[in-house]
């Protein structure tokens, strides 16, 4: 692994972040890109290549991608993390705001991808790792437009699995369960903006609740960076791994209930 060059975007808070400090340390030459690069001056500070780039902006992404082949010449790992979750019922969301958590979790997420795959193939090899969440799995009230990114996400990682598999190039999911990150308090934030005065205020009140209760119990970023590692360094990579507070047990319960007993739980949850 010693030297692998990794892209890895969100790289400023939370999961990305402790992801790059952590492949850093054990002997790959990353860059970690992100738009607030005012946030990662530790990072560079510790040998990690800061690169600014807005994964909804084409002309960023390229500028970035082009700036570490010119540097490095290569890329082995791909790591799309950056992300976000928009919270609010589907009635109830703008579009505008709906085509943008599309934008940044998937369509962002794709365009790199297409981008650094010519090199991926000219090389023979390379890893792509998607971030994924449980929520790629299953869904909870109010959380449809983020559910239906991260499904998306699930579902081009499995035809871009089959697709790339002869070029040497391997496609890894990741789904993260409750992680701290600064996100999660400014998605609830944003819910109950979204909800304020209307017929789902109520129930956005519950699952803020809920969300502050089981917030102690949310597992740090390491988990996550640590499960990466793990998967890079597989010599037979699995095609998902899942980690964090709750992930295999409702991972588990949503495979063995049938829609309905899901969503009886869920709702049970928000009481």
């Amino acid at each position: 692994m010693e030297g692998q060059v990794v892209l890895i975007t969100g790289a400023s808070s939370g999961m990305g972040k402790e992801t790059a400090e952590l492949l850093s340390a054990s002997g790959y030459k990353v860059y970690g890109a992100a738009r607030r690069t005012e946030m990662m001056q530790d990072l560079k500070e510790s040998g990690i290549k800061i690169l600014k780039m807005d994964v909804t902006d084409d002309v960023s992404i390229r500028n970035g991608i082009d700036e570490m082949i010119k540097r490095e010449g290569r890329l082995d790992i791909l790591i799309n993390n950056a992300g976000f979750g928009l919270f609010g019922a589907v009635e109830d969301v703008p579009m505008d705001d709906a085509r943008y958590q599309m934008e940044v979790n998937v369509f962002g997420l794709a365009r790199i991808t297409q981008l650094v795959l010519p090199y991926m193939r000219a090389q023979g090899l390379g890893k792509i790792v998607n971030i994924t969440s449980t929520g790629g799995k299953l869904s909870s009230p109010l959380g449809g437009w983020y559910h239906a990114s991260k499904y998306a996400v699930e579902a081009l990682s499995d035809s871009l699995r089959m697709e790339v598999k002869p070029f040497g190039i391997d496609v890894i999911v990741i789904e993260p369960g409750a992680i701290k990150s600064e996100w999660g308090a400014i998605a609830m934030e944003n819910l109950q903006k979204i909800s304020a005065g209307k017929a789902y205020e109520a129930l956005a009140g519950k699952i803020v609740k809920l969300s502050e209760k089981l917030k102690p119990k949310n597992e740090d970023p390491e988990v996550i960076a640590g499960l990466i590692l793990k998967a890079l360094t597989a010599r037979n990579p699995q095609t998902r791994y899942h980690a964090g507070y709750l992930s295999g047990t409702i991972l588990f319960l949503k495979k063995v209930l049938s829609d309905k007993q899901f969503d009886m739980l869920m709702l049970s949850q928000m009481k």
